[in-house]
């Protein structure tokens, strides 16, 4: 069943986000990583079961969501080995994969709404304690101009979108030094060259992504 594209907080931002989401492309990662301190990532959890499905959208799995999102945290936040760990929970809130269509009429562009919430460990606690809002688009190329419900498939679309998601939750974590102090005699102690785990269970951080 095809939802409404002004769905209740989940999408009803989506035509906005058209216009407003940056175009920059987080497939490819940077020479110079951002900032973040002390930042090492522990768990990274990923919800998926209560997203909303916009219109003209193909549909994916929630694990489809959850493979391809944890994959590319893993990928661009290992660049960090820090010695105070942290975790990320990530809620996919809704989403549109683009289907084929007729060209720049009936071809809409591939969309992501996701919440983030972050988790010091040391703390044992939230960061923030509202999730925050991330609403990202798919990277412009030669097979998205158009629209790529013609050109990839679903699977292609998912990681152009969690590319790009992730590196706006690697800039968001950027514009908050305060969150990641230099590391302390009282932060988890390295083993093996990683943090120890903390406090934080990994059921309580999949209660919190959700």
């Amino acid at each position: 069943m095809i939802v409404p594209l002004c769905f209740p907080r989940a999408l009803c931002g989506m035509a906005a986000a058209l216009v407003l989401s940056a175009c920059a492309s987080g497939r490819d990662l940077r020479d110079e990583r951002a900032e973040l301190g002390n930042f090492y990532l522990g768990h990274a959890i990923v919800v998926a079961d209560t997203a909303t499905v916009g219109p003209a959208s193909r549909r994916a799995e929630p694990e489809q969501w959850q493979e391809v999102l944890t994959t590319e945290m893993r990928r661009r936040f290992s660049r960090y080995d820090g010695d105070r760990l942290y975790h990320l929970g990530v809620s996919v809130d809704g989403y549109v994969l683009a289907i084929p269509g007729i060209p720049v009429v009936a071809a809409p562009r591939s969309v992501l709404i996701l919440g983030v919430t972050l988790w010091d460990d040391a703390a044992g606690g939230k960061v923030n304690e509202t999730p925050h809002r991330i609403t990202v688009l798919e990277s412009l190329s030669g097979e998205t101009m158009v629209s790529s419900g013609l050109t990839q498939s679903a699977e292609q679309q998912m990681q152009n979108l969690s590319q790009n998601a992730v590196l706006a939750i690697e800039n968001w974590l950027a514009t908050n030094p305060d969150w990641f102090p230099p590391g302390s005699a009282d932060a988890p102690a390295a083993t093996e060259g990683a943090p120890a785990p903390g406090t934080v269970s990994l059921e309580a951080l999949t209660a919190m992504a959700g």
